[in-house]
């Protein structure tokens, strides 16, 4: 198995999106932006937001952080009006272009449309080859659009059943924010795969992917979006509709486990409070002898605290993290391939010299950067490593928006985990069971015939349809479609 060669291929599930919607409130770009700022850790790869002035919207979309186009006070000055959504994105369909940075907008009869969306439409393939074949021409390669389209050619007379008609088409995994002229409309699709809150800000309403985006403006936490829920904001009320049925509730467990800052409250959980204690589920599970327990960090670091209060085991920042490493600080050689690891992350030689170490980390994708820090913890002279893993074996792709290798690339799909030991070169290795994981988020076990959460990347059991993925003679269309090719 290769390594990679780029430097800051850290080999982690990527996050899918943050999206963000503000109404009643004059700064609202700004407070957009904020809020985005503070969901950067679901996408690092482009950003927009549109608002809207009570006469004309605005927009802006960029490539790159928050920071880089929206901390421009000049830039936030033009984008005026009292409603707004923005977007950060990590693009799990469609190419990485600005034709595909969210939200997405569109001038329709009824008036101006934007749409930030965060998940993954499971048939929006089948969807647009219906819709292009009806004359609509498309201009992104995103799934987003697909619910644009349809929309637009909803025979329905007010927005909302517009929306609820297009909806009601789709497969997947959705949460939504859209802006009208005068209200910001959000979704959650009907298993509640993906997240999404609802807060108060002074004189109007907020919505967002997390809770830390409320904490950064000091908008109060009011309450999650319900599964299947669409909630409209005219800033002076909330409305609440459900008009997609009931669902099996199958919100993302890996939400918990690594996406989700460790500061949010999601679905009912801290999610700091449940690292904490998938780490004590692994200790109880996984106990090992040993002298210290090491976090990778920063991910690794609310469930090592956990495995170190349970086992009564020291906890020592064993791995040092370099925040200020960027994208473009070097161009990645095949020379510097076995170096690339320590631009992130260098050893705490001194503390862990001699020791015998349990390395703490939240998944193991293709196992290439493993490899690389358990080299150089040994270099730095650990005499012993024992891998925990605060989620169970990565075997199965994930189609609801989280960016996966192809099954066959997962080293826990191809390999036991003694093999995946051996690979990495770790003296032991254990994950949490899936029992143990559910456990974590007080439950008594993993209810085989009704799992409470979509966990489809450990057990392979996928609870909405794969419409696009399960037609073989999509497969090279599909994949053309991913990179930007049609």
């Amino acid at each position: 198995m290769p390594f990679s060669t780029d430097p800051f291929d850290d080999d982690k599930l990527h996050e899918e999106c943050g999206i963000f919607g503000i109404i009643g409130n004059e700064s609202a770009s700004a407070m957009t932006a904020l809020g985005l700022h503070a969901l950067q850790h679901r996408g690092q790869e482009a950003v927009g937001i549109v608002s809207f002035d009570g006469e004309h919207f605005h927009a802006k979309h960029a490539l790159g952080h928050v920071g880089a186009t929206f901390g421009s006070e000049n830039i936030i000055s033009q984008l005026t009006g009292s409603l707004a959504i923005g977007h950060v994105r990590y693009a799990t369909t469609g190419e990485t272009s600005l034709r595909n940075v969210q939200p997405l907008f569109a001038d329709f009869d009824f008036g101006g449309f934007g749409i930030a969306h965060n998940g993954n439409l499971t048939n929006a393939y089948a969807l647009r080859k219906k819709l292009v074949k009806q004359g609509c021409i498309f201009h992104a390669t995103t799934d987003t659009e697909v619910i644009i389209h349809l929309v637009a050619i909803s025979r329905q007379k007010t927005v909302i059943d517009r929306l609820i008609e297009a909806l009601q088409q789709v497969e997947g995994a959705y949460s939504l924010v859209c802006l009208c002229k005068d209200m910001i409309i959000g979704v959650r699709d009907p298993y509640g795969v993906r997240p999404l809150v609802i807060g108060k800000h002074a004189n109007g309403y907020v919505l967002a992917s997390e809770t830390c985006a409320l904490d950064i403006i000091g908008a109060e936490f009011m309450r999650d979006v319900e599964a299947g829920e669409i909630v409209i904001l005219d800033g002076n009320e909330i409305k609440s509709i459900r008009p997609f049925g009931a669902s099996p509730k199958k919100f993302c467990i890996f939400e918990y486990v690594y996406f989700a800052r460790p500061d949010s409250f999601l679905d009912g959980h801290s999610v700091y409070e449940a690292r904490k204690q998938i780490g004590m589920e692994l200790a109880k599970e996984s106990p090992i002898d040993a002298d210290l327990v090491v976090p990778v960090p920063d991910s690794g670091v609310p469930t090592a605290i956990g495995y170190a209060q349970e086992s009564g085991i020291p906890y020592e920042m064993g791995i040092i993290r370099n925040h200020y490493v960027g994208r473009t600080f070097i161009q990645p050689t095949d020379r510097i391939r076995h170096i690339g690891v320590r631009l992130k992350h260098n050893a705490n030689r001194q503390l862990i010299n001699g020791k015998r170490l349990v390395l703490l980390d939240d998944s193991i994708v293709r196992g290439t950067t493993s490899v690389k820090i358990v080299e150089m913890l040994r270099a730095a002279g650990a005499k012993e490593v024992h891998m925990r893993i605060s989620s169970p074996p990565t075997k199965c792709s994930c189609f609801y928006g989280i960016d996966t290798p192809e099954a066959e690339k997962l080293l826990a799909h191809n390999h036991t985990v003694e093999e995946m030991a051996k690979f990495i070169g770790v003296d032991s290795l254990a994950f949490i069971s899936i029992d143990g994981l559910y456990r974590a988020l007080g439950e008594d076990s993993r209810n085989n015939a009704q799992p409470q959460y979509c966990d489809a990347c450990f057990t392979g059991e996928y609870a909405i349809k794969l419409t696009d993925f399960m037609d073989k003679d999509n497969q090279g269309e599909l994949s053309l479609l991913a990179r930007g090719a049609t």
